[in-house]
């Protein structure tokens, strides 16, 4: 089943079933009829243009006061792509770049960014084939769209770059030979149109939306097991208590956790103690508070994967070319910090259930085995996991705080927001890390509880890690323990 290409709103969630199903894509009627006629105008413009316009008949950025001959415009486009591909560091995931590919597509689909349907074409052929640009992380400020990293992302439309192909990094010009393809040889504006863009920082936000989506979930779980694991109460999550403090997110955690919960035979039980420490007591109000930035950031990112984000816009009905910022990344720089910090403490309160898991409390054995002393337990898990959060806390300074003027000014504030970009998808990785941590920890406490049991939806949970991560007697080799447990919430 293809994914059509068409005008029609695309959401994230339809994004990741196009990516979990290996959809191919298809250019629509209407996205083919878009992008030649605002190619067609734009050629027809050139004739009696009569006065410059910025990266169409000039230089770029503070060199934009330089006109073109027109006889070099497609040289220009080729030439910008070139020497635009100054990225550096670590590359970036596959699935991020196939993301990549497809914003880009669906961004120039809409026939305000002229250039070729061939050109467009060739990134829908590099997406179905699997075929991916060697992208790096670093060199995009996050303003002139993502220039450097998209322009590693283009080098191998006009047959230069490289990609990996079948697990292997291959010369796009080796690769295009063997599969009969010509490079695109690219018309005026185009390389301008492949290189501003945002589509580096929202793949990005798109992946990371995803997996937050998916991790929100598994802290409600495994916050459940923990606090069923700790003997903690139910009354904070009453429906009363937030009806008066109404926040979504909230209001749906509490919910939640009573579903979780309900049938559990150690939640029932008679308790000594009067409060539970916040980790527990105040987990709808942390982990809604979370919810409510995941579902804010989601609609900002579904607005702007569905926007022409080049420069200049192309307007064939309205006979305007004009040259602006849409390709400022503010928009979605301070979202992008905002969920970084919003995931940052869904593993921040983690880290501090797994701490009180293992201190003795309430029952539990002083880190989580039969015979301490002897045994360290799970003593040294919560280093790491403390290790990881104190982390995560540093990539909370918000990159969208900084600015950097780059060409000799004219670009003299930058969103950052690739910096914001890269740094989040480390803090998902760490949120990810720390929960796991703790249902190696939870399963663990849960089993001193016996032979009272817990609900049906966390006992199941619990059966489904066992056969996965086994109880743990006397010390063991832990690392492989917690990538099992990271593998199953996976």
């Amino acid at each position: 089943m293809n994914h059509i290409i068409s005008h029609k709103r695309l959401t994230i969630d339809h994004v990741k079933t196009i990516i979990d199903g290996r959809m191919k894509l298809e250019l629509g009627k209407e996205a083919e009829e878009a992008i030649i006629k605002c190619r067609k105008y734009l050629d027809t413009k050139m004739e009696d243009i009569g006065r410059p316009v910025y990266g169409v008949t000039t230089g770029f950025g503070s060199l934009c006061n330089i006109s073109i001959p027109s006889d070099d415009l497609s040289q220009l486009q080729h030439n910008l792509v070139m020497s635009h591909a100054c990225g550096t560091g670590e590359t970036v995931r596959p699935e991020i770049v196939r993301l990549m590919l497809l914003l880009k597509v669906q961004s120039l689909s809409y026939g305000y960014s002229g250039v070729q349907l061939a050109t467009v074409q060739r990134l829908v052929d590099m997406f179905n084939n699997d075929i991916l640009p060697v992208v790096y992380q670093q060199g995009s400020l996050g303003a002139s769209g993502d220039l450097a990293p998209l322009a590693h992302m283009c080098l191998p439309v006009i047959g230069l770059g490289e990609v990996v192909y079948k697990g292997e990094v291959r010369q796009a010009a080796e690769l295009w030979k063997e599969l009969g393809w010509e490079p695109v040889t690219l018309k005026s504006k185009e390389g301008l149109a492949l290189l501003n863009g945002t589509q580096f920082m929202s793949a990005h936000a798109v992946w990371s939306l995803i997996q937050a989506e998916r991790l929100s979930d598994w802290a409600d779980k495994i916050g459940a097991m923990s606090l069923e694991a700790y003997d903690g109460r139910i009354e904070p999550f009453y429906p009363q208590v937030h009806e008066v403090r109404a926040h979504k997110g909230q209001i749906e955690t509490a919910a939640r956790f009573r579903e979780l919960l309900e049938g559990s035979e150690i939640i029932k039980q008679k308790k000594v103690h009067v409060q539970d420490p916040y980790s527990f007591r105040c987990i709808p109000q942390v982990h809604g508070a979370s919810k409510d930035t995941i579902r804010y950031v989601k609609s900002v990112i579904e607005t702007e994967i569905n926007s022409a984000t080049d420069n200049p816009t192309v307007f064939p009905d309205e006979d305007l070319i004009i040259s602006a910022g849409n390709f400022h990344g503010q928009p979605i720089a301070l979202p992008m910090d905002m969920l970084t910090l919003a995931l940052s403490e869904l593993s921040n309160i983690s880290e501090r259930r797994i701490y009180k898991l293992i201190s003795g409390q309430r029952g539990l054995p002083n880190f989580l085995v039969a015979k301490p002393g002897l045994n360290s337990g799970f003593m040294i898990p919560q280093y790491t996991a403390a290790s990881i959060v104190s982390q995560s806390k540093g990539l909370c300074m918000p990159a969208s705080a900084d600015s950097i003027p780059s060409s000799q000014g004219q670009e003299d504030h930058v969103s950052m927001g690739a910096n914001a970009a890269t740094k989040l998808v480390r803090v998902v990785e760490n949120t990810e890390r720390v929960l796991a941590i703790e249902l190696f920890n939870a399963a663990q406490a849960l089993e001193f509880r016996r032979p009272l049991r817990s609900s049906w939806s966390i006992e199941k949970i619990f059966a489904g890690y066992r056969k996965m991560v086994p109880f743990i007697d006397e010390d063991t080799y832990m690392h492989p323990l917690i990538e099992k447990s990271i593998e199953f919430i996976r």
